[in-house]
C-alpha cells in the first residue's frame, strides 16, 4: 500500500476524528498532573516527607512527560509531506526518549536523598523530624484516584489509535498508584514511630522513597525498551501495548507462514517491516513464476497485501516482485520465459525427442522494416540463450516472421469497402434478409508453400423478421455464405451474426 497523498494541513483543516480524541487525552493528562504535583509538592514541604517530595518529583516528571506527549501527538499526526515522507510519527517515539532521561535523572536524586537519610538518620534526625497530619494522606488518596482514571482512558485511546506516547503514559500512571500507596505506608509508619518512641520506624519514609524510585526506574526500563525499539526500526509487535516479553520474531514468522501459503508466491526472499507512530509499514519481496500474466502477478500482489495487513492494519505496503524458475516449469514455458525476457513475441513452438536431445521449432515476428543481418543477429542470440535455460535442447529452428508495422494503406481499405458492396448485392436477393450492417473485414498475411496472399475473413450482422424460425434463418444464412463465397471467391470465411427486427443494434 502506498503512502498517503502529500498535501499542506492548513489551520482552517477540520482535525480528523483519532487525532482530537487523542489530543483532549493527551490534554487531560496535563491538567491532571499539574493538580496533583502542586498539591504533593505543598504537602511535603509542609510535612518535610521525603517520600511525599520523591511522589512531587515524580508528579513533576509526569507533568514533563504529559506536556511532551500533547506536544509529540499534535505533530506526529501531521501527513506525510516532501521532507518526511513516511509522516511525522517517530516524534512520539523521540519524545518518550526525553521522558525516560527524566525519569533516570529523577531516581538518581530520590535514591541519593533517601541513602543520606538512612545513614545519616540520627544526626539528621531533627531536622528531618516529620509534621504529619490528615492532608498527606488526602492528597495521596486524590492522587491514586486521578491516576487510575487517566491511566485507564490514555490506555483505551492508546490502544484504538496505536499511540506510543499515550501508551507509555497510561502505564505511567498505572505505576503511580503503587508509588503513592508506598508513599502512604511510609508516613504511616514514620508517624508510628515517633508516638511510639521507635526510631527504626521513622526510618520508612526514606525506604518510601527508594520503593518509589524503584517504581520509576521499571518504568523507564520498560519505556526505554520501547523507544528504541522504536527508533531503530525493530519488528514491530501486532498491538503496540503488548508485552515487550513477546518474541520478536513471533510476527515475523507469522507473516512468513501466510505470504508462503498464497498460491502461487514461490519463496519470500526479503521481509521487512517497521513501524512509526501509529503507522505501520512492510517492503516484501516476493518470488513468483515467470509465467505468470501480469493481472495474475497483481491478484499475487494484492493477496499478499492483504495478508500483511492482517497482522499489521492499515500497513503501508511494498511487495517487490522477481520471476523465479519453478520445478513445475515445462520445457515450453522455459522457452517461452526467454523470449519474454528479451521481449520477443514467440508462437507455434514445437518441441521433439531424438536420442535424448530435444529439437525446437517456433516462430518470431519481428519487425517488417528490420534489415535481414540484425534480424538473423537477434535470432541467433535468442537461440543461444534457449540453449543455456535448457541444456538438453541440441538443435534450434527459428521461421522469422514481419510483423506489420505500418497502418493499413488506403489501397486496402478501397478493397474491403467493395468487398462490402458486393456482400450487400448478394443479401438483397433474399427477401428474408431486411438488412446488412456492421460490416468488418479483416486480413492476415498467410505464407505457406500453397499459398501467398491475405486470409480474408469479412464479418457483418443481419436483420430479420422477428416471427422468422430459426430453422429458416439457419438456411437463410448458409444460402447467403454460399452465394457470396461464389461472387468473392478471394474470401475465405463468411461470419454472420442474425438479429431480429425489433433489436438489431446488439
Amino acid at each position: 500500500m502506498s503512502p498517503a497523498a502529500i498535501h499542506e494541513e492548513t489551520p482552517s483543516q477540520p482535525q480528523p476524528a483519532p487525532h482530537a480524541a487523542k489530543r483532549s487525552a493527551a490534554i487531560f493528562s496535563v491538567f491532571a498532573a499539574a493538580v496533583v504535583t502542586f498539591l504533593k509538592l505543598l504537602t511535603g514541604l509542609l510535612t518535610g516527607s521525603l517520600g511525599m517530595l520523591s511522589e512531587a518529583a515524580h508528579s513533576a516528571i509526569d507533568l514533563i512527560a504529559s506536556s511532551i506527549t500533547l506536544f509529540s501527538v499534535q505533530v506526529s499526526d501531521r501527513p506525510a509531506d516532501a521532507d518526511h515522507n513516511y509522516g511525522h510519527g517517530k516524534v512520539e517515539s523521540l519524545s518518550a526518549f526525553v521522558e525516560t532521561g527524566i525519569m533516570l535523572a529523577s531516581c538518581i536524586w530520590i535514591v541519593t536523598e533517601a541513602v543520606r537519610r538512612i545513614l545519616f538518620h540520627h544526626r539528621l534526625a531533627d531536622k528531618l523530624a516529620l509534621n504529619l497530619s490528615i492532608w498527606p494522606f488526602a492528597v495521596l488518596l486524590l492522587s491514586i484516584c486521578v491516576d487510575f482514571s487517566r491511566s485507564r482512558t490514555l490506555g483505551r485511546i492508546a490502544r484504538e489509535h496505536r499511540s506510543d506516547a499515550l501508551a507509555a503514559d497510561s502505564v505511567h500512571f498505572a505505576t503511580d498508584m503503587w508509588a503513592s500507596l508506598a508513599v502512604m505506608i511510609g508516613l504511616a509508619a514514620t508517624y508510628a514511630g515517633q508516638r511510639l518512641a521507635r526510631p527504626s520506624l521513622e526510618l520508612a519514609d526514606p525506604i518510601a522513597a527508594l520503593l518509589v524510585a524503584g517504581v520509576i526506574l521499571r518504568v523507564s526500563w520498560r519505556l526505554a525498551q520501547q523507544t528504541i525499539d522504536t527508533l531503530l526500526d525493530a519488528t514491530p509487535t501486532a498491538d503496540p501495548s503488548s508485552d515487550q516479553s513477546q518474541p520478536k520474531d513471533q510476527l515475523r514468522s507469522n507473516l512468513l507462514r501466510d505470504l508462503t501459503a498464497i498460491p502461487g508466491v514461490l519463496s519470500v526472499d526479503r521481509l521487512r517491516t517497521r513501524r512509526s507512530g501509529a503507522n505501520y509499514f512492510a517492503d516484501v519481496t516476493l518470488g513468483m513464476p515467470r509465467n505468470l500474466t501480469f493481472q495474475r502477478s497483481e491478484q499475487l500482489t494484492l493477496a499478499a497485501t492483504e495478508a500483511v495487513q492482517r497482522h499489521l492494519p492499515g500497513a503501508d505496503v511494498v511487495v517487490h516482485t522477481v520471476p523465479t524458475a519453478s520445478l513445475a516449469e515445462s520445457v515450453h514455458d522455459r522457452i517461452r520465459a526467454v523470449a519474454a525476457r528479451r521481449n520477443l513475441a514467440i508462437h507455434e513452438i514445437g518441441v521433439q525427442q531424438y536420442d535424448h536431445h530435444l529439437h525446437v521449432e517456433q516462430h518470431l515476428e519481428v519487425d517488417e522494416t528490420m534489415p535481414l543481418r540484425q534480424a538473423h543477429e537477434l535470432v541467433t542470440n535468442l537461440e543461444a540463450e534457449m540453449r543455456r535455460e535448457v541444456p538438453a535442447i541440441s538443435s534450434i529452428l527459428t521461421h522469422i516472421e514481419s510483423e506489420p508495422a505500418t497502418i493499413e494503406r488506403p489501397a486496402t481499405i478501397e478493397r474491403d469497402r467493395e468487398l462490402e458492396l458486393r456482400l450487400r448485392q448478394v443479401a438483397a436477393g433474399f427477401p428474408e434478409i431486411l438488412d446488412i450492417h456492421d460490416v468488418f473485414v479483416t486480413r492476415r498475411r498467410a505464407r505457406t508453400a500453397s499459398r501467398d496472399g491475405d486470409h480474408i475473413q469479412v464479418s457483418c450482422h443481419s436483420t430479420l423478421p422477428d416471427d422468422l424460425p430459426m430453422a429458416r434463418v439457419h438456411a437463410v444464412i448458409t444460402a447467403l455464405e454460399g452465394a457470396f463465397k461464389l461472387d468473392a471467391p478471394e474470401v475465405d470465411r463468411l461470419l454472420i451474426h442474425p438479429e431480429p427486427a425489433t433489436d438489431n443494434r446488439r
